[in-house]
């Protein structure tokens, strides 16, 4: 799943949405936070990771995309 974060959203409510999907057997989530230009990584069992500029975005396994965070905002 992919959330954006407006200005107007709460981080913690859309973090509960990205870990509500996860609990319910969402692979990966996405949290984009364009003010900030970076994006939140989740996986099931395991921390969030925090990207920015060149690192490069977790996709899904059967999906053959490179893309950074930097890709994302560009």
């Amino acid at each position: 799943m992919i959330e954006i974060l407006s200005p107007e959203q709460s981080s913690n409510r859309v973090t509960g949405n990205i870990l509500h999907c996860l609990r319910h057997g969402c692979c990966l989530g996405w949290l984009i936070d364009p003010e900030d230009y970076s994006v939140m990584i989740f996986q099931p069992d395991r921390l969030p990771d925090l990207l920015r500029d060149g690192q490069r975005l977790v996709v899904l396994q059967d999906i053959p995309l490179m893309l950074t965070a930097e890709d994302v905002f560009g």
